[in-house]
């Protein structure tokens, strides 16, 4: 089975649960913030981390990969809030708050990380140590002190640690995707650890590409949202020709990082393959002297 649809598969049936009985306009809400989805960029990597170790608990692995997801999409839906980034679209239509209230909006970005956990106790009787592991990785890189609710604080503090920041707020749940694809396949988390931090710094530098250089339109969101909020970024700090190369040195680590398993060769072909993804050539186009 494919990738894709192992995880559209398992996000339905997650969110199937959660809406089941409950108040009309909330279970409504709950589909709303997870269809139509995204590029599934943080379940595809945990799902191709668990082959590449085995995966020899496919049940598990969907699991996590439905609970990673649902926790991002609990974040998009806070972070669309006015209190946050004040934010109209998301992936090409409303934001939720927008289409539904922000009460609704709340209720529904905190359904889905209690969901998102309760889908991985559901998966437990399979293998009960990797369910807990998860649970705790999952957690972990959740919520603070190193999570991605402690990355949105840092846009509190008077100085800003861009490394810590970008750690936190994105990285934190691409480490989760590499240590808990590990830990779905029964493996040590621990050498995944570097692979997911890398891949999180790239997303991040790429977004902030994107930011910076591309229209509402190219995104479906607001663009310009880090200079609008003053926010630190990767531009801000090396400017559009040095991101580019901040990228670039990023993934190349990445590659070197994956730890030796069986499909080492194949995870290190889908890095690749990743990273025209997250910053295409038409956007690179867009930067002086590239």
């Amino acid at each position: 089975m494919a990738l894709s649809t192992r995880i559209e598969t398992a996000i339905g049936q997650a969110v199937a649960v959660g809406r089941a009985g409950g108040p009309a306009r909330l279970s409504a809400a709950l589909d709303y913030a997870v269809q139509p989805g995204g590029a599934r960029i943080r379940p595809t990597i945990l799902l191709s981390v668990a082959q590449a170790c085995g995966d020899d608990r496919p049940a598990v692995s969907d699991a996590a990969a439905a609970a990673l997801e649902l926790i991002h999409c609990a974040s998009l839906v806070h972070d669309d809030l006015p209190c946050f980034d004040d934010a109209e679209m998301r992936r090409g239509k409303p934001a939720l708050h927008k289409a539904f209230s922000q009460p609704l909006a709340v209720l529904a970005g905190d359904s889905l990380i209690v969901l998102a956990f309760e889908v991985i106790a559901a998966a437990a009787a399979d293998a009960p140590d990797r369910a807990v592991a998860l649970t705790r990785h999952l957690a972990r890189r959740t919520g603070m002190p190193g999570g991605i609710c402690a990355g949105q604080g840092w846009e509190s503090e008077a100085e800003i640690d861009l490394r810590a920041y970008h750690r936190a707020k994105t990285g934190g749940l691409f480490m989760a995707a590499t240590q808990m694809g590990a830990i779905a396949a029964g493996q040590d988390p621990e050498p995944w650890e570097e692979l997911g931090d890398r891949i999180g710094e790239a997303f991040q530098v790429a977004d902030d590409l994107r930011d910076a250089i591309c229209t509402a339109e190219d995104l479906g969101k607001p663009v310009g949202q880090d200079d609008l909020h003053g926010r630190p970024s990767a531009v801000a700090e090396l400017g559009l020709d040095g991101a580019v190369r901040r990228l670039d040195d990023i993934l190349a680590g990445a590659i070197a990082s994956i730890p030796s398993c069986p499909g080492e060769a194949e995870l290190a072909g889908m890095v690749r393959a990743y990273a025209g993804r997250i910053l295409p050539e038409a956007v690179r186009e867009m930067v002086p002297g590239e």
